[in-house]
């Protein structure tokens, strides 16, 4: 495999990573908004079509009709859908630390 190959898929990596950053990025912006929405299913399913066409365009973009340069943005992807899941676990583990009772019946 030659240098050129190498620096081909690790930008096509990149290009996943930035990619999966801007689709969970816009699900949480879409959920923090469409929750407090007068008509959430509208918020929910026009992020969803863009969030979905502006990823698919992405890939097709990144691949170039190459597999492994889209196996390469894939795995970016799901370098990103990882950190997505490590940091709004942390931070709603943060948000919903345990209080202290306030004396229920047993």
């Amino acid at each position: 495999m030659a240098t050129n190959d190498v620096i081909t898929l690790v930008l096509a990596g990149g290009a996943g990573v930035v990619l999966g950053a801007a689709f969970f990025g816009g699900l949480w912006w879409t959920v923090r908004r469409g929750l407090s929405a007068k008509r959430p299913a509208v918020w929910f399913l026009g992020s969803f079509l863009v969030r979905a066409a502006i990823l698919l365009a992405g890939f097709w973009l990144v691949a170039g009709g190459h597999w492994d340069r889209l196996l390469a943005c894939l795995f970016g992807f799901f370098i990103a859908r990882f950190l997505a899941t490590l940091l709004t676990g942390t931070m709603s583990a943060c948000r919903n630390a345990p209080t202290e009772e306030t004396g229920h019946a047993s």
